[in-house]
């Protein structure tokens, strides 16, 4: 069970940080303080304005002496010249969110014998919607982002890694999203009622997709279309075009990543 009294520091106040803790502040989760470092000022005073229990720590070192949690939100470069200085205790957590930083080198970096966890916290966090990906299954931790999400536990590293390179995909999906609003807005559609449509759209048809994820999504290809259809004929022509070829391709390129960190 968590302690109402547990600390949660942060290092590294990104987008990503920003989004976990918003998700925190917003679940009914009970904690005594969430302390952030000051690395981002602008994002760390907006979170500490934003939010009463969070507060703007002096440095890096602080937010770990003063936390139970440690959540590691930077880049690998940064994670990479930071870490080996920093003085963990023995047996507090450590969560990190770096894609390219493996247990193992993260132990090395850390070099103090914690309870390490790597996860993939993603942007809908801060409205408790989402998986995290978590490797190794640590029970306080799932518990932890069931909270804020719905926690996925992964014993195998290099099979999280798998989950790693689908949310490298993130990105894609949004510019999809963005394409198919502007072909509307030049169709003279109001770019508002455009993005409304499509978001709109698209998030009911995941959500029918999640309703129903124990069914294998051949099914919904299939049943999305009917011969000579809009859909037939839209799906057909991104595949003849190579679109999802090109996709499994990038998925792999980024796997190769991970695997090489």
């Amino acid at each position: 069970m968590l302690s109402f009294f547990m600390k949660l520091g942060f290092i590294g106040t990104g987008n990503i940080t920003s989004d976990v803790i918003t998700g925190i502040c917003r679940s009914n989760l009970k904690f005594k303080q969430i302390l952030i470092s000051p690395r981002n000022k602008n994002k760390a005073k907006k979170l500490e304005k934003k939010f009463k229990k969070v507060k703007i720590a002096k440095n890096n070192q602080d937010v770990v002496n003063k936390s139970d949690w440690i959540f590691v939100g930077v880049l690998p470069k940064v994670a990479n010249q930071i870490l080996p200085h920093l003085h963990f205790r023995q047996n507090q957590t450590v969560i990190s969110f770096v894609a390219t930083l493996n247990l193992s080198n993260l132990k090395k970096k850390i070099k103090s014998k914690v309870n390490l966890v790597r996860a993939i916290p993603m942007p809908p966090i801060s409205l408790g919607l989402g998986p995290i990906v978590m490797c190794p299954p640590n029970a306080k931790v799932k518990n932890f982002f069931n909270k804020v999400g719905t926690s996925i536990e992964i014993k195998n590293e290099k099979l999280s890694n798998n989950f790693w390179a689908i949310s490298g995909t993130m990105a894609a999906f949004y510019e999809t999203l963005k394409n198919l609003s502007d072909w509307l807005v030049k169709k003279k559609t109001n770019r508002r009622k455009a993005q409304e449509y499509v978001t709109s759209l698209y998030f009911a048809l995941a959500g029918l997709a999640l309703e129903n994820s124990d069914k294998n999504m051949k099914k919904f290809v299939s049943d999305s279309q009917t011969p000579g259809g809009l859909n037939w004929q839209g799906v057909n022509q991104l595949r003849k075009a190579g679109y999802y070829k090109l996709l499994q391709s990038s998925l792999n390129n980024l796997l190769k990543r991970l695997n090489k960190s």
